[in-house]
């Protein structure tokens, strides 16, 4: 099977794509943190995010064909429903798409942070995944996509991309414990992590006070649903545990984002972005994000 033979349901697969919904935020909260509305030309950059993640996807389902034969052998490629040719074309396509995205919703100063993205979008998934800088890698790739958003005033969002960087950075060090089961110590870093992520969005000032309720209303279903998944990975560290744990914190990105979004003002958008997890929740039955 070979070029892009491939069935829309193997390739969705491939893609995660409800796990995409998760990337859209990103964007979101970067602009709202830097002050610049989405509008016009602006929307095509969270579909630059979604165009990276999926890309990031297939690029990790390619460099992991071998291992996913032994440990996951029901994937798209080592099930022989996606040819590794075909899923390292989806990779490169996305990207492209992704970077033309980028330079279409915020031209030269979205490219400057689009290209270092996709190229850390790459070397997280060939190089880092599986060392001691993987955890660091993907958190990279989340900052980057949070700055993507910001129009250039990457100042003004870096503590949203700070926030996100490091929630990244607990979710990936634990998702490592997936298939064999984790260590209490990670789990334990994760959760920190997930307090450090909470301060890091709810902390500046907020323009209303609604909007810092609304802040507060989102941070507080965070750390909420993610800090408990994450506990019960603390108390046993089993690979079932973990793995819930890791859903949960993919899931979890959107009420951060929304948390985000909401104290500096976008609050409709951030009720959007909320809205979007129950359907995540409901196609994570179907194809798992992880």
């Amino acid at each position: 099977m070979g070029g892009f033979a491939v069935k829309a349901a193997d390739l969705y697969e491939l893609v995660r794509a409800p796990a995409a919904l998760t990337a859209v935020g990103d964007t979101v909260a970067g602009s709202a943190a830097a002050g610049q509305r989405l509008r016009g030309r602006r929307w095509a950059l969270p579909l630059a995010s979604m165009a990276f993640y999926w890309a990031g996807m297939a690029v990790n389902d390619w460099a992991d064909r071998e291992l996913d034969a032994v440990e996951r052998p029901e994937r798209p490629i080592p099930s022989g429903r996606v040819s590794a040719q075909a899923a390292f074309r989806t990779g490169g396509v996305l990207t492209a798409a992704g970077l033309g995205l980028a330079c279409l919703g915020g031209g030269q100063r979205s490219l400057r942070v689009a290209v270092p993205l996709a190229a850390s979008v790459w070397a997280y998934d060939t190089v880092l995944k599986g060392t001691p800088l993987g955890p660091c890698g993907m958190s990279a790739c989340r900052a980057l996509d949070v700055l993507l958003g910001a129009g250039g005033r990457w100042r003004e969002a870096a503590p949203a991309a700070a926030a996100l960087a490091v929630h990244t950075m607990g979710v990936t060090a634990l998702s490592g414990g997936e298939v064999h089961g984790g260590s209490p110590r990670t789990a334990g870093a994760a959760l920190a992590g997930t307090a450090v992520s909470t301060g890091l969005a709810l902390y500046g000032r907020a323009s209303r006070s609604a909007h810092r309720v609304a802040a507060l209303a989102f941070g507080a279903c965070y750390a909420a649903a993610v800090g408990t998944a994450q506990y019960r990975a603390l108390e046993s560290s089993s690979a079932a545990r973990v793995r819930a744990a890791t859903v949960a914190g993919i899931q979890g990105m959107v009420p951060l984002q929304a948390s985000v979004a909401a104290r500096h003002g976008a609050v409709r958008t951030a009720a959007l972005l909320a809205g979007a997890v129950p359907l995540a929740r409901r196609l994570v039955r179907k194809v798992s994000p992880t």
